[in-house]
């Protein structure tokens, strides 16, 4: 006879992080993560001072980054660290300074490719934000200095670096030339 293992709750991931265990969770199953490098690090930090130099002064909403986590659903729970997540005011006041995870669905997801990932791998993961309902999602891949943009209800979008990203409905009258998301 076998026993299955005992799903995990989004507060059992806080509890293993202090212990210095770090992963996310699909489905109350833990999928630990590891570093992604230098290049993904600055590439996620250009990208959030971009995205909170344009939210910020107009009290849009909050950008957070990976550490931050997004509980996406419960029982069993899924919580998954975007690289880079817009919510907007709405749906998080400005002033929330609530310990653990948001719980709730990002306006903007931006994911970064690091040199482990494939390509199939990081479009699943923005086919599974689209899923949750996240509008629009970024994928970022510094080795191509290119973003692939993902929005609900149409086909994937390549821009490259003399293109410009723009926030839609999301952000509107945001606009990025996608070279300034990898270069200061």
């Amino acid at each position: 006879m076998t026993t299955k293992a005992k799903l995990l709750t989004a507060e059992d991931l806080l509890r293993l992080d202090s212990e210095g265990i770090h992963g996310e969770l699909i489905r109350g199953e833990l999928y630990e993560t590891m570093s992604a490098g230098r290049i993904h690090g600055k590439v996620a930090a250009i990208i959030i001072s971009v995205l909170m130099a344009f939210v910020r002064p107009r009290r849009l909403g909050q950008v957070i980054g990976t550490d931050a986590g997004v509980l996406l659903e419960r029982s069993p729970d899924t919580v998954r660290e975007p690289d880079v997540a817009f919510i907007s005011a709405e749906k998080m006041s400005l002033d929330s300074e609530a310990t653990g995870y948001f719980e709730g669905i990002p306006d903007l997801v931006v994911e970064v490719m690091s040199p482990n990932d494939s390509y199939r791998d990081m479009h699943d993961k923005a086919r599974m934000w689209l899923s949750y309902g996240v509008p629009i999602v970024w994928v970022a891949d510094p080795d191509a200095r290119s973003v692939y943009e993902h929005r609900i209800g149409l086909p994937v979008l390549t821009l490259d670096e003399d293109d410009t990203l723009d926030g839609g409905d999301v952000l509107p009258g945001f606009t990025c030339v996608v070279r300034d998301m990898f270069d200061l």
